[in-house]
């Protein structure tokens, strides 16, 4: 919705004009009004979210936070209730019932029947971040000895209330997935086809124990826009769709942000987290880098004797280490990259380590080329000096991406998220190894 939109229909909740919103809200579409509805107070939304047709409130409702999916919940009528429950897709309200209180769990699975009940539960017993607790159950099956017409009419009858039905699953005994047919290939094969016939057999699936990482990179790789889900025993569980899984990316990707700055993962939104939250989040990474950097400061009182010897060496620190940093930081970020989109595995760390060498190489090649002629006819540097910062620049720039580069892999090889040995992790290792190679080719070249 643009902004001019969004001013107009704030102007008219405010003006109270009721009736006019009502009908403006029904040609709107579902995200906008959630969007328009988000900033207001919780009496103001619980008003308006019941002005709107029956069909677009479940949609709304559907995308709004959890927040305040949590507020509706608690201030409607169990009628009210029962009635989005009838029409919310099933690993919408799965994904609902995950982030609500206790209280409020029971009050929505006490307006569910049996079935569904049972299947909740079902699902909540997934671990979460896994592909059973974001799978949906509405998909639409078919039976293998069924004709193209019969299953046509089957689709017709069922797939109303179904999440997709551009791809249809077929299942033999005990529901064992044997096969896709797409709804393209229904609609113009011959009526008396068989669907054993027409089916695809080879179907890439996953468990309902995967990762939702994983299943994000499968589709990624191929393009998916549906996923289906099966159990240990091969029986088809469930489906993944496209949509869900643009959630769990993106989610993803800001846990991935929040490591590589040094952050607890959080799955608050910034402005509604607490300052005592947001600094918990903060402080644990915060202390660790700091009793790293203490290092630093070791290594330099160690070498106290060779900066006092020629004092202007201290001007070069922050150079190198910032340099090192930077270059660690470079390498480190892309094979996080390369590691999350499945472009990188453990198998190639020997090509990573040999690809990374000669990239440092060069650079550091480059970089100390520059630096030279920079203090020696920038800056007037002594030759001795001179030389000795460029010699350092260079071996300070290979180990930072060799390092940089192998980390990740290091932390991916013991199970850990490669993105903790992002930026500040590798600034403070490539710190302490900038240092003592300095002072070290220092004390040789210098004769200190």
């Amino acid at each position: 919705m643009d902004e001019l939109k969004a001013l107009e229909m704030l102007e008219i909740i405010n003006k109270k004009q009721y009736p006019r919103l009502k009908k403006e809200l029904a040609e709107m579409n579902e995200v906008d009004v959630a969007e328009l509805l988000n900033p207001l107070d919780q009496n103001t939304t619980l008003l308006i979210f019941r002005m709107l047709p029956k069909d677009l409130a479940v949609e709304v409702f559907a995308h709004f936070s959890s927040e305040q999916q949590s507020s509706i919940v608690h201030a409607i009528t169990d009628k009210e209730l029962t009635n989005i429950l009838d029409e919310l897709f099933f690993d919408d309200m799965i994904d609902m019932i995950e982030e609500m209180p206790a209280n409020l769990v029971n009050k929505i699975l006490k307006n569910s029947n049996a079935e569904e009940r049972k299947l909740i539960n079902q699902f909540l017993k997934y671990p979460i971040d896994s592909a059973g607790s974001i799978m949906t159950i509405e998909y639409v099956d078919l039976q293998k000895d069924m004709t193209v017409k019969e299953a046509m009419d089957h689709i017709k009858k069922t797939g109303l209330n179904k999440e997709t039905i551009y791809t249809c699953y077929v299942v033999g005994k005990n529901r064992i997935l044997e096969g896709i047919v797409s709804l393209r290939n229904l609609v113009i094969a011959d009526e008396d086809m068989k669907i054993e016939d027409l089916m695809e057999a080879d179907v890439i699936y996953v468990n309902t124990h995967d990762d939702q990482e994983a299943v994000g990179n499968i589709f990624t790789k191929y393009g998916f826009m549906v996923l289906p889900v099966v159990d240990t025993e091969n029986r088809l569980t469930g489906i993944i769709t496209f949509d869900d899984i643009l959630d769990v990316i993106e989610q993803e990707a800001t846990e991935d942000f929040q490591r590589m700055a040094a952050m607890a993962p959080s799955e608050e939104r910034y402005l509604d987290a607490s300052v005592w939250s947001l600094s918990k989040q903060r402080i644990t990474w915060l202390l660790i880098l700091m009793v790293g950097a203490t290092l630093t400061g070791g290594i330099i009182t160690k070498y106290e004797d060779v900066l006092s010897s020629v004092v202007i060496l201290m001007a070069f620190v922050p150079m190198l280490m910032d340099t090192g940093g930077n270059s660690g930081s470079q390498s480190s970020t892309l094979i996080i990259r390369g590691l999350a989109v499945g472009e990188l595995t453990l198998k190639d760390k020997w090509k990573v380590l040999w690809k990374e060498f000669k990239i440092s190489i060069l650079v550091g090649i480059m970089l100390g080329f520059v630096n030279l002629l920079k203090n020696l006819y920038i800056d007037r540097v002594g030759l001795e000096v001179s030389i000795t910062v460029s010699i350092t620049l260079f071996f300070t720039v290979m180990i930072a991406k060799v390092v940089g580069g192998m980390l990740p892999l290091g932390a991916k090889k013991l199970n850990l998220d490669p993105a903790i040995m992002a930026g500040p992790l590798i600034t403070t290792i490539v710190d302490s190894l900038a240092l003592i190679i300095y002072f070290s080719i220092a004390s040789l070249l210098l004769n200190i």
